[in-house]
């Protein structure tokens, strides 16, 4: 059995010389084969920029928008459950556990935070304002609304939002907290990666400890600037890497660290979101009600 998203992605054709959308889809996707988009076509799962089914005989054209239900046979099922701490008519706050992507991505669809939320809200309009990693669990904002979700998302963009992160990491009696640690962040190998780089600094996290326990500490992490995976790296810099991370300090073996272990769960946690609405003018502040394990 195949699971489909309820939304389409889309995708603007790249330049080339295919005499057909179906020869770019299948140059474009090898890992998805000719007779699948076939028989997707047939079941009106590819559509033009109007949203009309197209066939294997639509004739290929750069720059061309065009919408795809994605689809992954036999999406292997999340056996978590997220939660839902606040809806109104703008916005839906809730709690994503571990292994739970945002969005749809590689083999994951309807095993998603969005796609869960639509389904228990039955609401097709809902965006995320900003992600998590899939190891990451905590706070996800959504807007709920078109008309308001461009005042929602200005708030990440101009950074008038405040986050804060807790995670469990080794302990680090040699310094002294608060610290505020600022790197310049650079691509890394493999391209998923993040590194420390050479030059001005780019990021920047105020680090404090929440609790002590032995070998290992509760920190809390707050994020001045929005890198990817900045935390993750922060901590691992310092000689204390987030607890169960798959990437930092060491990359572990492709197989290793794409076969979740839910007994392992990385011990980083979305912990709270705080800001002015840009609408009402008014405080919010939300909380996330899970907790990390020792």
């Amino acid at each position: 059995m195949s699971a489909c998203n309820s939304r389409p992605s889309t995708l603007h054709l790249p330049p080339g010389d295919w005499p057909t959308v179906l020869d770019c889809l299948c140059q474009r996707f090898p890992a998805i084969d000719r007779a699948t988009w076939l028989e997707r076509m047939a079941r009106g799962r590819v559509l033009d920029a109007q949203m009309q089914p197209i066939d294997a005989a639509q004739p290929y054209r750069a720059g061309m928008r065009i919408h795809y239900f994605r689809e992954v046979p036999n999406e292997t099922p999340v056996p978590f459950e997220e939660r839902i701490l606040h809806v109104d008519e703008h916005l839906v706050v809730a709690d994503k556990p571990h292994f739970l992507s945002v969005m749809p991505a590689g083999e994951y669809v309807n095993e998603t935070l969005l796609a869960r939320l639509c389904k228990r809200l039955g609401n097709n309009d809902l965006a995320p304002i900003h992600r998590i990693d899939r190891l990451t669990a905590g706070l996800v904002l959504f807007s709920a609304n078109r008309a308001s979700r461009g005042a929602y998302q200005a708030l990440f963009r101009e950074r008038a939002i405040a986050k804060r992160y807790e995670a469990i990491c080794p302990a680090l009696p040699q310094l002294d907290f608060p610290l505020r640690r600022r790197l310049c962040m650079v691509p890394g190998e493999p391209f998923f990666l993040m590194r420390e780089g050479e030059g001005e600094p780019n990021s920047e996290t105020l680090i404090e400890v929440l609790e002590r326990r032995g070998d290992f500490w509760r920190y809390g992490l707050t994020p001045i600037s929005g890198r990817k995976h900045q935390l993750r790296l922060h901590m691992a810099t310092l000689g204390a890497g987030i607890c169960n991370d798959p990437f930092y300090p060491r990359l572990l073996e492709r197989s290793a660290r794409e076969a979740d272990d839910y007994a392992r769960p990385l011990k980083l946690l979305a912990r709270g979101l705080r800001f002015t609405d840009p609408l009402s003018g008014a405080p919010r502040e939300f909380e996330s009600q899970l907790q990390l394990a020792w």
